[in-house]
């Protein structure tokens, strides 16, 4: 196992134990307001200190770890759903009216910033987590189908895909028990990194008013509330700010440890 690996997946289940240990306990009530103790820094009883209402930031995080993962889970879970089957499409009618149009849509939502588009999506539907879902998963759809797509054609002329076009197999049939299961790899890697982006999108748009909605806590709108504050309680901006940072950086170090054990080419070359 690669370091990058080891390293990523500890990271990323950290952030998934607290995550669902926060259904079931948590330090403090994560709502609770209690303005005598707010702005405290970490100490033997708020372990990360307190916010600018008394607000257990310890308990804020664990809970906003969940809503994280949660809208970056839906907006991938879109994106696979949604792109694989169009990226295997487009291949199976390489050069046909189907590739050209899946492509030429996908080219038109990459015209545009993800954020930008997450951003006119909440704007005209309303802040909330389904609308964030919604807009971060419709970015995803395209990624995923390029990715698919990429890693399709080229397996379309191998042999064994030959083999089972003759033997009468339709496009379809090829593409689901024969094409997906050698491009899984592309697509846990890919899934991974657009994990970690569906993230830091989420944090992005309820920084900006556009996500997880209060009461709901959420790591972006901490860094929001935190703003105006930072001279005086920067341990509010730096909370949520390392916990955004480890969680990306365990993501994108696991894509790349699963990238390089599941590259048969580099599994080789390790032996």
């Amino acid at each position: 196992m690669s370091r990058a690996l080891w390293l990523g997946g500890a990271l990323s289940a950290l952030v998934l134990v607290a995550a669902g240990l926060s259904f079931l306990w948590t330090p403090f009530d994560h709502a609770a307001m209690n303005i005598p103790d707010k702005l405290q820094t970490p100490n033997g009883t708020h372990w990360l200190g307190t916010d600018h209402f008394g607000r257990d930031l310890f308990s804020m995080i664990m809970v906003g770890a969940r809503t994280s993962i949660a809208v970056a889970l839906v907006a991938v879970g879109i994106g696979i759903g949604l792109g694989v089957p169009l990226g295997l499409w487009a291949a199976a009618r390489q050069g046909g009216w189907a590739d050209e149009i899946i492509m030429r849509g996908n080219d038109l939502i990459f015209a545009f910033p993800s954020l930008v588009i997450a951003i006119l999506i909440t704007a005209i539907f309303g802040a909330g987590a389904v609308n964030a879902i919604i807009a971060i998963g419709i970015f995803n759809i395209p990624v995923f189908a390029r990715v698919t797509r990429g890693g399709a054609l080229p397996l379309w002329a191998r042999e064994f895909i030959l083999a089972a076009r003759v033997s009468g197999k339709g496009a379809a049939r090829i593409s689901v028990e024969h094409i997906l299961p050698n491009i899984a790899n592309l697509l846990i890697v890919q899934a991974t990194i657009q994990f970690s982006l569906g993230i830091l999108a989420e944090a992005a748009l309820s920084y900006v008013g556009l996500g997880a909605q209060p009461p709901t806590p959420s790591w972006g709108r901490m860094l929001a509330d935190a703003q105006t504050l930072v001279s005086i309680a920067p341990h509010m901006a730096l909370v949520p700010g390392i916990a955004i940072i480890l969680t990306v950086l365990g993501l994108n170090l696991l894509g790349d440890g699963l990238r390089d054990a599941l590259d048969p080419k580099l599994r080789v070359a390790r032996t």
